[in-house]
């Protein structure tokens, strides 16, 4: 009997119209689909899969079961389930999904832990949440694990740390690393949902206002380009000198963000750190100031001193919470600090995930027949799996490039010819 956690198994319906609905935006993953279904490269392979639950994944999840992979998923994030998507895919595709919008924190670890119950030889992670909870409470299945994957900055950033200290098991692929994602995903899909999450939390305009972005990685670089499209002044604040010199040659401003709190309308934490919006900020901020994060967990925004400092708080929209400070000042936190973009809108368009879960689909094939002969640290993508994805892409789009004629390569691989 299938095992499953989920909200309403009546939503279903609603859920697999929008996961074709995403379908037909994923043509390199459907590629990859056709040959795992005819090949069936991943036969045999058990998958435990910690990622946001959306309509993009669902493909992902349909694809690896389509290549001969048992696969349990459970979400990465509290706030990202989309219930309709959970329903369809235990209903019409009979995988186990342990994943509620909004379910708590010890749920959400329950949820890990029954997702973990396959006894995986491949994990997928997105915040490394699984991983670790995999590595600190069921270690006795941990020689049975080949590798797994890890989709975030965050991730990567607390895998490779493990690896530092030789705490990590198995090896790990960082799809987060891969062109194919960061250039694309990271800067394209946060940038466009980061703004969707805001505007439909809140309903303001853009243009005009303030439009602070706390990191200018790809993610921030994304959210601070389309914060600019959209007719918003864009302040940056970092502590890369290397970053922050790209973002003024980018044309933004660039301020240390205590500056930048007395003069901004809305703020976006984007770093993977904590406290980057701490007490001394929030007293400096002005009257309805706005702030998000877009960041993997939700440790970005100081929640703890926002409560300490206000005498009252309210739910004013749906995940729009309004701070009342003792003099008056409101300060409104969007989802709870928790991811807007997947929290308060669906997270990246489809068109995007396509290449990243091209990326997961194509490595969990490459760590199924590889994995034993691999150390235990993080690994990029392969190149050849990257360009692959890349070279799909641009046919699925209808776009030819060109190709080194023999003279062309010689040179290029010659030291013997100069000027």
């Amino acid at each position: 009997m299938l095992k499953y956690h989920i909200k309403d198994i009546n939503l279903a319906e609603k859920g697999k119209l929008r996961i074709e609905w995403a379908e037909m935006d994923m043509p390199v993953l459907r590629m990859i689909r056709e040959r795992f279904k005819k090949e069936q490269p991943l036969k045999g392979a058990r998958i435990s899969a910690c990622l946001h639950v959306t309509t993009e994944t669902a493909n992902l999840v349909i694809t690896l079961k389509e290549g001969g992979a048992e696969v349990a998923l459970c979400a990465s994030n509290p706030l990202s389930t989309q219930d309709d998507v959970a329903a369809a895919l235990v209903k019409f595709y009979k995988i186990p999904v342990f994943a509620i919008k909004g379910e708590d924190k010890e749920t959400y670890y329950k949820h890990i832990h029954q997702a973990l119950e396959i006894k995986p030889h491949i994990t997928m992670d997105d915040g490394a949440d699984l991983i670790s909870t995999l590595h600190k409470d069921k270690r006795e299945i941990l020689n049975k694990v080949l590798g797994g994957t890890e989709e975030t900055t965050t991730g990567v950033i607390r895998l490779r740390a493990m690896a530092e200290d030789g705490a990590l098991k198995y090896p790990v692929i960082a799809v987060n690393d891969a062109y194919t994602k960061h250039l694309f995903d990271n800067r394209y899909g946060t940038g466009q949902s980061t703004i969707d999450g805001i505007l439909r939390a809140t309903n303001r305009l853009l243009a005009g206002s303030v439009f602070v972005v706390c990191g200018y990685g790809w993610c921030g670089r994304g959210v601070a380009m389309r914060a600019r499209g959209m007719g918003a002044r864009v302040v940056v604040t970092e502590i890369d000198p290397l970053k922050a010199l790209e973002a003024v040659m980018d044309g933004f401003d660039v301020m240390p963000l205590i500056e930048a709190a007395k003069i901004g309308d809305i703020f976006v934490t984007v770093t993977g750190n904590i406290n980057v919006i701490s007490e001394r900020v929030f007293l400096r901020m002005k009257d309805g100031a706005i702030v998000a994060n877009t960041g993997h967990f939700n440790v970005e925004i100081d929640i703890e001193s926002l409560n300490k400092l206000s005498k009252s708080k309210r739910v004013i929209r749906d995940f729009v919470e309004e701070y009342t400070f003792s003099d008056g000042r409101r300060i409104y936190l969007l989802a709870e600090g928790r991811l807007v973009n997947l929290s308060a809108a669906e997270g990246h368009p489809a068109a995007v995930m396509d290449m990243s879960f091209a990326n997961q689909a194509l490595s969990a094939e490459y760590i199924f027949k590889k994995g034993k002969n691999l150390d235990k640290k993080v690994y990029s993508v392969p190149e050849d799996i990257d360009k692959e994805i890349a070279r799909l892409k641009l046919s699925t789009m209808g776009i030819k490039i060109d190709k080194l004629t023999k003279e062309q390569f010689k040179y290029l691989h010659s030291w013997q010819e100069g000027t």
